[in-house]
């Protein structure tokens, strides 16, 4: 399938380890594609922000580096994708997380009489680099927009360049949370590639490079 003939009703799921980038990648290829971002990160946020009961919970595993219950986690994205929201597409960044969550959205889209058209796994082996991008990473407090330090100027310092918004580094983005993290990424949810490889659906792109390279083989790996 052709990134052409993905346009407007695309579902697609980006994959890859902590700092590959894959909001980033999400929100271009959303534009490109025309559908909805869905990030589970962003909305787990929203929800520890209203200080909730269910924020307090989210707050006590993300803190820690670890992931929220998959109760919690598929209950919150099919109420993004499914009716009564009943997106056309949209590029999920950050669920599926295990093959539990990706057999319930499997189920859940076939009930609609949709699935899943791509799978895409963003690739970087070197942990280090991963902790590196997380260390340089801050986000806008209001919209939830990423900046990374190592990079360009994200402007004018602790600001956010899109809305304003002041900057903060993430508790989960420290470097001994970090290593948490792909830890519990390589054992939970690796086993989504051999999940999905078995559907022929997922592509694989090398997550190095600029942020222009990672896009571009992106886009050109629908057409491949």
């Amino acid at each position: 399938m052709s990134g052409s003939a993905l346009k407007g009703t695309s579902r697609i799921i980006l994959l890859g380890p902590p700092g590959a980038g894959k909001g980033t990648q999400a929100e271009m290829l959303s534009r490109e594609l025309g559908v909805p971002y869905v990030s589970s990160g962003n909305l787990m946020r929203k929800y520890q922000e209203e200080e909730s009961p269910l924020g307090r919970k989210i707050k006590g595993y993300t803190d820690q580096g670890l992931l929220v219950p998959d109760d919690i986690a598929i209950e919150m994205m099919l109420k993004e994708v499914l009716p009564p929201r009943n997106l056309g597409g949209f590029i999920l960044d950050g669920f599926p997380r295990n093959i539990h969550q990706a057999e319930a959205l499997d189920e859940s889209l076939s009930r609609q009489g949709t699935s899943i058209d791509r799978v895409v796994l963003i690739k970087i082996e070197d942990v280090e680099e991963l902790v590196r991008r997380l260390g340089g990473r801050v986000v806008c407090r209001r919209c939830q927009t990423p900046h990374n330090l190592n990079g360009a100027s994200p402007g004018t310092e602790g600001v956010c360049h899109r809305c304003g918004g002041e900057l903060y580094t993430r508790q989960d983005d420290v470097p001994e949370t970090t290593k948490v993290r792909i830890k519990v990424y390589e054992m939970q949810t690796q086993p989504l590639i051999e999940y999905y490889n078995r559907t022929a659906k997922l592509l694989e792109v090398q997550g190095t490079g600029s942020v222009d390279d990672v896009s571009r083989r992106l886009v050109e790996s629908f057409s491949a």
